[in-house]
């Protein structure tokens, strides 16, 4: 009878999950088409401007180059990378994944990689996003992977002349910092074939919310606790894993250029496959969700020790990171700090983070040292203690930061880090949520990133 309750709990848990998801999705979805019928309304009704100008176009041209070749260099462009089922500039039409950020500065680019690929995957679509040409995945981890290993085709890169002489700022919201990393090392180790690189490429990384260490949040959702690679039979992630493949066999072509999960490498398209091979995708016989090559076994603690056991700190290149929290103490035990502060799609993950236990027929604790309670204050999304710097396998050289001013100079080569009470979803999406603070935290970064993280020449 216990086990009963205990099943029909759990089922309606994630019947409640599902559904909450699904309503932010939708609302997520329509309001990107509302805005876009908006503005091809009153793009319709506005007045033409065309013929208007006077004067030679071509004297116009070159006051304007002439203009351009007296100025001085731009500034290192900042990158923002978005995290787990994200989207970049020119995805769900006008929407902003950083809420609109990037126009805080003139030299800001937003990508577009794919929302649930993996951390490895979305490294090399950012390197040709920037760089130019067609994405190459690698043809061991093509081989291994089960798909293509050339990708989209970049035909001018949108910083093509990145190098260590014009390198970038990277900053990473959730996942995406991960990405920026990943990146950074093969940069380092001069991955990219035809191209001489080094981790001197990338100035600054920044991690707003940042996925350094792994998430408890992912066992919840289906990954089984031990391997950190596989899913539980019924949970969260198997109906997104459902609902991923079908989008991508039905292949329509319209919605993927609207949004995209990033696995076109896969070629999963009902052309491609037909209608047996969507029986062995749905079956998790085929496909990246068979493979293990999408984004939630990285972030599994045990995935991101395995991730960062390969990344490095390096010695020429600045790092600050933001880890956010909705948790206090209370009589001795972690609740959630605020029941109006905490957005509806992570209220019960935030409630479900304090309470994680690592269960006791796992193969073994993550790693040496493991204690719960370490992991109970999190921001429904990922833990607190994952997202201060990297700390696994090895910690790394870190320093918290209570005043910004008196850790002026920064160095290079120290993750240095604050605490700062939000949500996951607060800093991103909807600007009006966070109010001042969301101007407050962007305009710190871009100013560090402007004033303060640089290389004497």
């Amino acid at each position: 009878m216990a086990r009963l309750s205990i099943g029909i709990l759990g089922l309606t848990e994630l019947l409640v999950s599902a559904a909450v998801h699904l309503l932010f999705g939708f609302y997520i979805f329509s309001t990107a088409v509302a805005s876009d019928l908006s503005q091809a309304l009153t793009d319709c009704f506005r007045p033409s401007v065309l013929g208007l100008a006077t004067g030679d176009p071509e004297e116009g041209r070159n006051r304007q180059a002439a203009v351009l070749d007296a100025s001085p260099p731009p500034p290192p462009p900042i990158v923002l990378v978005h995290g787990i089922f994200g989207f970049g500039k020119g995805k769900l039409g006008g929407l902003s994944y950083f809420a609109g950020a990037e126009k805080k500065d003139g030299h800001v680019l937003v990508p577009d990689l794919g929302a649930l690929t993996s951390i490895h995957d979305r490294a090399r679509e950012l390197f040709y996003y920037l760089k130019g040409g067609q994405v190459d995945y690698g043809e061991e981890h093509s081989r291994s992977f089960g798909h293509a290993r050339l990708g989209k085709t970049y035909e001018r890169g949108h910083h093509p002349s990145w190098d260590e002489h014009h390198p970038v700022h990277f900053v990473g919201h959730s996942a995406g910092v991960q990405v920026a990393r990943v990146l950074q090392q093969m940069l380092a180790e001069k991955a990219f074939s035809g191209y001489d690189t080094c981790e001197d490429w990338v100035l600054s990384v920044t991690s707003l919310s940042g996925a350094l260490n792994g998430t408890t949040r992912t066992y919840y959702d289906g990954m089984r606790p031990g391997n950190g690679r596989t899913m539980k039979s019924v949970c969260l992630l198997q109906l997104c894993r459902i609902g991923a493949t079908l989008f991508d066999w039905l292949d329509i072509a319209w919605l993927k250029n609207y949004y995209n999960f990033g696995f076109d490498h896969f070629e999963m398209g009902w052309r491609k496959t037909g209608v047996s091979g969507l029986a062995e995708l749905l079956l998790g016989n085929a496909g990246p969700f068979a493979t293990g090559d999408w984004i939630l076994p990285d972030l599994t603690i045990e995935g991101s020790i395995e991730l960062n056991s390969g990344l490095r700190t390096f010695p020429n290149t600045f790092y600050f990171g933001y880890a956010t929290k909705r948790t206090r103490k209370m009589f001795g035990l972690t609740v959630p700090s605020a029941v109006l502060g905490i957005h509806p799609l992570l209220f019960l993950r935030v409630l479900q983070m304090c309470r994680w236990r690592f269960p006791r027929d796992a193969a073994s604790s993550p790693y040496k040292g493991y204690r719960d309670e370490d992991w109970e204050d999190n921001d429904g999304a990922l833990n607190t203690i994952s997202m201060t710097h990297p700390r696994l396998p090895v910690e790394h050289p870190s320093l918290l930061v209570a005043d910004d001013s008196k850790c002026l100079p920064l160095q290079p080569g120290i993750w240095y880090y604050k605490i700062i009470e939000a949500d996951h979803i607060f800093f991103i999406l909807n600007r009006e949520r966070a109010g001042a603070q969301f101007d407050l935290m962007y305009d710190g970064i871009f100013q560090r990133c402007r004033k303060h993280m640089f290389r004497s020449q």
